[in-house]
């Protein structure tokens, strides 16, 4: 998820598809594959725990397993128990080290990130193909040679030691960056001198959630930090009191200075953003929501505080610019879809913005002013499109994009005249564009050379209709020379999110790009709840409206069956994080459809979740059970943990989790999975894998990732019949 950070008309002929998809599913019941083994599970202990949620008593007989891995010996020896079943299990599977073979040839080639340019340098990371962590890298000039300037490789023997956030001080000579130690969300802050190469003694100790910025002398920086937790709790005390500080390179963390707290209200979160090198924009949130105050400070007068400049958490803003004194932004202030306003801050009032961008029939997914330009990104259904605007909000033209595709970038100031985007698509791996705003060209900054050749490999999207007659966009890729007239279907893998306002869009995986490889159409369905069609799609799969994404999910899957694509016996599910609950969930309501399911990180624990690290902020999506009865019904009737069927025939499952990950703590997995695996749910396996020293995505090395992807793919290749072809080599 990033669980933190940072939407339509009935059919009856489409109606007609779903039960149509329902006979055949019916007519092709499925013979579940054998285990290769005779699975034993560990018998896992439960205790007499219980809660009353309103009058309703909920058993918690897992409760136990919540608890830290690292400060509780018996969940350790638990995860060991679980561990050595699944990977017994694994092992016996004879395409698997085939496909980690193959998945790591498909890896090895150099990727590149966005550069960051500043004080004429440009800022950049690049992998050489298999490194356990991108490499930063500056060059001097746009033709200079690549000087390397942090290695990670180097800080730790198993790889897990991540560079996280980088940020360049204006003048190029200094950058912050923070590393991340076992897929933690905790960050260490350093300082690094450009020229010399040198790290200096600043350290900032205790971020999470916090955004980097400079200010613009360079002589320091702002961070968002929380309180040192207590010996033991790290991973999974609530997150309360933020504050926002400023550290002055040189100095020690001890004497910060406070720029901003709210100790009344130690739930909201605050982060930094430094506007055309002059305002210091701070702004305050209580949750997942993108709904912000806002505070300003006028950096260039020493007598000024920040004053609040937007009260109230209703609407998202993103300042992108500013010209003397008007500040331009993105919001969805009278517009769910989005439009550029502009904001003077002598007359700041609502009734005195003006709009330069009106709000058009697609979602304005982000702007930049720069080189005397407004460059729009918009997602016309989930795929983007980038306009260029005057200041004065008159068309300026397009910026044309290779295909069918996701694009991102186009950061900079307003004096800059060049900026960066990536494009990539499903088949397509990322490749980064210099534009020049003046002329409107993009050519190649980086490109890589890949193992494979993407033109074998198609992208097309179609839309289905959801239970209640909402259509839905979903993505169809697969390899060319794929035969699409199988009467048994093809085996598919179905991936879904549906949250948080996050957009889906059709980006380059290497791993989802495997799965391709290896013979399988790869599905992504653009579920309400997301942020493919602004606010009116969010609010359609969130609290109260949240079974809507479980519906989008299952009527993506009758569509595939229905038209022939695949079918029950081929069809696997996968989701990460609130992704995972949605698998988990759809496993629990339609355990017919599938016949393997892959639920990582998953927010498993709809009762629970608040109670953890991060997961106080997920009552924007989630609501609050334990405060609000129509709240606890609501996640009580899907919660994954709390309504596995017994007596009825599952599918085989995978779920993946991690022992440091602090965003969805693994005791969600956890339990899920010992409360399956002790439900009588059929033959087919129920297993869970437990990565050490990795958290919830970020900062994995790759070898670790390498080895999950393939033990995932072997294990759906297994239960959907996927036959290698045979460039795979020989068993």
């Amino acid at each position: 998820m990033n669980i933190y950070t940072h939407t339509l008309l009935i059919s009856g002929a489409v109606l007609a598809l779903t039960a149509c998809g329902q006979q055949q599913q019916d007519a092709a019941a499925p013979t579940l594959p054998a285990s290769p083994v005779a699975l034993v599970y560990p018998v896992t202990t439960t205790v007499n725990q219980s809660d009353n949620f309103f009058g309703t008593v909920v058993a918690d007989p897992y409760r136990w397993l919540e608890q830290d891995v690292r400060e509780n010996p018996a969940v350790a020896t638990w995860v060991d128990a679980e561990n050595a079943v699944t990977f017994d299990y694994l092992d016996t599977l004879e395409d698997r080290n085939l496909i980690k073979q193959r998945l790591t040839q498909l890896w090895d080639y150099e990727k590149f990130t966005l550069p960051t340019k500043e004080g004429g340098r440009y800022f950049f990371r690049r992998n050489d193909g298999l490194q356990n962590q991108a490499v930063l890298y500056v060059q001097d000039t746009l033709t200079a040679e690549p000087r390397l300037l942090l290695d990670p490789n180097t800080w730790s023997a198993d790889g897990a030691t991540a560079l996280a956030e980088v940020v360049p001080s204006p003048d190029g000579n200094y950058l912050i960056y923070s590393i991340q130690e076992g897929g933690t969300d905790w960050r260490s802050v350093k300082v690094l001198d450009v020229n010399s190469g040198a790290t200096l003694a600043d350290t900032i100790d205790w971020v999470k959630f916090s955004t980097l910025a400079w200010h613009p002398d360079n002589s320091g920086f702002y961070y968002s930090r929380f309180p040192e937790p207590q010996a033991g709790a790290e991973f999974q005390a609530l997150n309360f009191n933020q504050t926002l500080h400023f550290h002055k390179v040189g100095d020690s963390q001890t004497n910060d200075t406070l720029v901003y707290a709210r100790p009344n209200f130690p739930e909201q979160m605050m982060s930094a953003l430094v506007v055309a090198k002059r305002y210091l924009l701070i702004y305050l949130s209580v949750g997942t929501d993108a709904a912000y105050e806002v505070a300003v400070q006028d950096l260039t007068d020493p007598a000024a505080q920040p004053t609040l400049l937007i009260e109230g958490f209703a609407n998202d803003y993103n300042f992108i610019g500013a010209d003397a004194r008007v500040l331009y932004a993105t919001t969805n202030n009278g517009a769910p879809r989005k439009r550029i306003v502009a904001i003077d801050l002598d007359q700041p009032e609502l009734a005195n913005w003006r709009e330069i961008v009106p709000e058009t029939a697609n979602v304005l997914a982000d702007a930049s002013l720069l080189g005397g330009k407004l460059i729009a990104e918009y997602m016309e259904d989930v795929k983007t499109v980038v306009r260029l605007y005057e200041p004065d909000g008159s068309a300026a033209g397009t910026v044309a994009l290779p295909g069918l595709g996701a694009a991102a970038g186009f950061d900079g100031t307003p004096e800059d005249t060049e900026t960066f985007y990536s494009y990539s698509s499903f088949n397509t791996p990322t490749t980064i564009y210099r534009f020049d705003v003046a002329s409107g060209e993009s050519t190649i900054f980086k490109s890589p050379v890949t193992p494979f050749d993407p033109s074998n490999y198609v992208v097309s999207q179609v839309f289905y209709t959801s239970k209640d007659g909402t259509p839905i966009p979903m993505f169809l890729a697969y390899r060319a020379d794929l035969n699409l007239t199988n009467p048994n279907g093809t085996p598919t893998l179905l991936y879904g999110y549906g949250g948080f306002d996050i957009a889906i869009t059709p980006e380059f995986s290497i791993a989802n790009f495997a799965w391709m490889d290896m013979g399988g159409i790869f599905a992504v369905a653009n579920l309400r709840g997301g942020g493919e069609y602004g606010k009116a799609w969010h609010d359609g799969g969130r609290l109260l409206q949240k079974q809507n994404v479980f519906d989008d999910f299952i009527a993506a899957a009758e569509y595939l069956i229905a038209n022939g694509y695949t079918s029950t016996s081929k069809l696997a599910i996968h989701g990460r994080s609130n992704g995972g609950l949605l698998v988990g969930t759809v496993t629990n309501q339609r355990p017919d459809l599938f016949a393997a399911a892959l639920p990582g990180v998953g927010v498993m624990d709809m009762l629970r979740f608040d109670q953890f690290t991060a997961g106080r902020y997920w009552v924007d999506d989630y609501g609050k059970p334990s405060e609000n009865a129509a709240d606890f019904l609501n996640n009580y009737a899907y919660s994954p943990y709390h309504n596995i069927g017994s007596g009825v025939v599952y599918p085989a499952i995978l779920a993946t989790t991690a022992d440091t990950d602090d965003r969805v703590v693994p005791g969600h997995s956890f339990k899920y999975m010992a409360s399956l695996q002790a439900t009588d749910t059929g033959p087919a396996p129920k297993l869970i894998r437990i990565e050490t020293r990795a958290g919830h995505g970020s900062g994995i090395p790759t070898d670790k990732r390498i080895a999950e992807v393939a033990d995932s793919w072997a294990f759906i290749a297994h239960h959907t019949g996927l036959q290698l072809p045979e460039r795979y080599g020989q068993k």
